[in-house]
């Protein structure tokens, strides 16, 4: 099927999904879409979108089913109940998962899939909101090097880089690892600032200076941004960055690989959460240390959302 043939059911419209959604519409795919909050969802409709009354519905009408959900144990509902993907989605077609999940919860999930003679791709996605509203994530793929093949030309409108990792499975590995880096980096970040702030360095300097050096990260160009800006507002939670942490320390464990950072990075953001509840959004745990320092890490020009921002 060509990159305008493939009916496409999209279960879990959010700030990430939508985003990836509205990618989908345009470049021709008819997507159908559903999710929980109806609202989240009308202005995908505004642009073209069908909405289905159940997954089920919109499995029924799709070739391509893709979830993009905050838990694996909501991934599996989805997908097994008896209103769920697989009881709509015909044999040959394709399930695609785009959470951020357990690795050994996906081999599960797709091997139930096959039986029902479901195709299955885990592609976790990586870059934050702000990348997937411009086209411009990365996309991990893992599963079948065939089908991979056969939906690349779907992955490649919501991702300006697709990576297949390897067997089902290893994907949702390697994304729970980038993750594991970025919350190290941002509480790091948190700190470098602190330090060059009550050095009396001006905080845009400090921040100019780090992006230019062997200190740089992702993380610092963007979320460092939101710190500076006092917005905190990256589009991804506490919620979610403890589930990722617990994630990665679990494969860990399995493996026997001692995390010693990772292990502090996640009672940092246990701290975060008691203090300003896991709604709140992840760069937030940098707030801890402006809070008991008493020095709010503020500077001029940084922006409050990087959603349509051409600075990073």
């Amino acid at each position: 099927m060509s990159a305008n043939t493939q009916k496409i059911g999209f279960i879990g419209v959010g700030s990430l999904g939508g985003a990836i959604v509205t990618n989908m519409l345009n470049a021709g795919f008819s997507v159908t879409v559903f999710d929980t909050n109806k609202d989240v969802a009308q202005p995908l409709l505004d642009q073209g979108a069908k909405w289905a009354s159940s997954v089920k519905e919109a499995a029924q009408q799709s070739d391509v089913v893709v979830t993009c959900l905050p838990r694996p144990d909501i991934v599996a509902s989805v997908l097994t109940n008896p209103d769920g993907v697989l009881a709509g989605l015909a044999k040959g077609k394709t399930w695609i998962d785009m959470s951020t999940s357990d690795s050994n919860e996906i081999k599960r999930l797709g091997a139930i899939a096959n039986e029902h003679g479901v195709n299955v791709l885990e592609s976790p996605v990586t870059g934050g909101v702000h990348k997937a509203a411009s086209g411009a994530l990365t996309i991990l793929v893992g599963g079948d090097k065939e089908v991979f093949d056969a939906n690349l030309n779907i992955l490649e409108t919501v991702g300006n880089r697709v990576m297949h990792i390897g067997v089902l499975g290893q994907a949702s590995k390697i994304k729970v690892v980038t993750n594991m880096l970025a919350f190290i980096h941002l509480v790091a970040v948190g700190e470098a600032l602190m330090i060059s702030g009550q050095s009396g360095i001006d905080l845009k300097t400090a921040w100019e200076a780090i992006r230019w050096s062997s200190g740089n990260s992702f993380v610092h160009e963007t979320e460092g941004q939101l710190v500076l800006s006092g917005s905190y507002d990256i589009n991804f939670t506490i919620d979610l960055a403890l589930k990722d942490l617990g994630l990665v320390n679990d494969l860990a464990k399995s493996m026997g690989v001692p995390l010693e950072l990772s292990s502090i990075v996640e009672q940092r953001y246990i701290a975060a959460k008691a203090r300003y509840g896991g709604q709140a959004q992840s760069p937030r745990v940098v707030q801890i240390l402006e809070d008991d320092m008493k020095f709010p890490l503020r500077a001029d020009g940084f922006p409050e959302s990087l959603i349509g921002y051409d600075g990073v």
